[in-house]
């Protein structure tokens, strides 16, 4: 059966090497912008979905029965349906045999997380959350971040989040104050806030490219 409970910063998976494995789950499923059903449904916003309810597709009858009784896909559901699908949902129309190794299970399944909202189990899964207790050297809040700068590199971030301001399952970070953009930012970068996307996407980013884009979307009217 599947590993014991656990959230999703203790995993650490990786997202990337995630989207390589995915290829062997892309016969019968999409996931990402233009998803549609294919033999299985669509992926996108798998986390904290019931199981059964992707709209229009039609779902085995051990499905049927297994979201009756309130199957949900957590990120614990999700690793055990991938380890073995069989285990936990009886009469799968489903022929995939399962991922035995965890790392890889934990991988595929960071990268589906870049295509849901707020999932359960992972924690820290809006990046607007109240700041941590971490401390950015001076000289870094100091940088005055040029905001056409940082409307430039905005395209990663408003793949998630919206420049209007609308927060439909990913909160805002539209107005937030620079400083505590900054702040969040840097804890993502050295590790403090456990959220191996926003991880991977803070240590991309150099401090000057941070204040930049804290300096754009506090500017966003």
């Amino acid at each position: 059966m599947g590993a014991a409970s656990h959230g999703f910063a203790e995993v650490g998976g990786d997202p990337e090497r995630g989207e390589e494995l995915f290829r062997q789950c892309s016969s019968c499923h999409q996931v990402g912008q233009g998803a549609v059903d294919r033999i299985g449904p669509q992926l996108n916003h798998i986390f904290d979905r019931a199981a059964g309810e992707a709209e229009g597709f039609r779902y085995s009858a051990g499905f049927e029965r297994a979201a009756a009784g309130g199957l949900v896909w957590t990120y614990d559901t999700l690793d055990s349906f991938i380890e073995n699908p069989r285990v936990l949902v009886s009469n799968t129309r489903m022929s995939f045999r399962g991922i035995a190794e965890q790392q890889d299970r934990d991988d595929l399944l960071a990268y589906l997380r870049l295509f849901s909202s707020s999932p359960a189990n992972i924690p820290e899964a809006a990046p607007t959350a109240a700041a941590v207790d971490h401390a950015v050297a001076p000289e870094v809040l100091a940088i005055v971040g040029d905001p056409a700068y940082g409307e430039y590199l905005s395209g990663e971030c408003t793949a998630c989040h919206q420049a209007s301001g609308a927060a439909t399952g990913i909160p805002s970070i539209t107005n937030w104050p620079t400083e505590d953009f900054v702040v969040a930012m840097h804890a993502y970068k050295e590790g403090v806030r456990a959220h191996p996307v926003m991880q991977m996407m803070a240590g991309r980013l150099s401090n000057e490219e941070i204040a930049a884009l804290a300096a754009y979307f506090e500017s966003i009217r």
